[in-house]
């Protein structure tokens, strides 16, 4: 990828996460960036296939971490506890995406009857699958309503530190950062029956 389709990329995930899909404008992303509207829709065409190419660059992200985690975890139920744990640490570690990925469920009802494609689709249904296969006895339904569960716990904290540092305090908020990848492996074990 050029480092101008980079550039544009990064600033377009920034504004996506801060004003949505709707709030953020080609003339703003093209602002946060070295170059102008013009040099981005050169790039792009148009605002839906800069946000596509958002979207997409996380998708290649938690897929390329499923297959490590797959490659280093041949026991499947370690596997799936692992994957949980993975998302959580890239969803505290890059809180600006996660707030996109939120973003993209809450705020999508008019572009999703249009959507061409649905980039995170592959993650969810792989992660669905390792459910299915730890808990054979789950259904698909039920196994996504698990995954989904999880993502669930671990998207809505990632993308509270703001507010939770505003109610508690910076010093609170931390102790609870320190305990929550522990919680979060007991919660996933208690599920997954381990």
């Amino acid at each position: 990828m050029s480092d101008t389709r980079h550039l544009f990329i990064t600033a377009a995930a920034k504004a996506f996460a801060e004003k949505g899909f709707y709030g953020a404008s080609i003339a703003s992303i093209a602002a946060e960036s070295p170059f102008t509207k013009q040099a981005l829709l050169h790039h792009f065409g148009n605002k839906e296939k800069l946000y596509a190419e958002v979207l997409k660059g996380i998708s290649d992200r938690l897929m390329a971490s499923l297959q490590d985690i797959q490659r280093d975890y041949p026991d499947t139920r370690q596997r799936l506890e692992q994957t949980f744990l993975s998302f959580y640490r890239q969803a505290v570690g890059n809180r600006d995406e996660m707030a996109l990925l939120m973003r993209e469920l809450l705020d999508n009802k008019r572009r999703a009857e249009s959507a061409q494609a649905w980039y995170l689709k592959p993650f969810l249904d792989e992660l669905t699958q390792m459910v299915m296969t730890v808990l054979p006895a789950y259904s698909r339904p039920r196994a996504f309503t698990l995954a989904y569960q999880m993502l669930g716990a671990i998207h809505y904290f990632a993308v509270s530190e703001p507010t939770l540092v505003q109610i508690f305090g910076r010093e609170e908020y931390e102790k609870v950062l320190r305990g929550y990848e522990d919680e979060l492996r007991d919660l996933i074990r208690a599920r997954l029956g381990g």
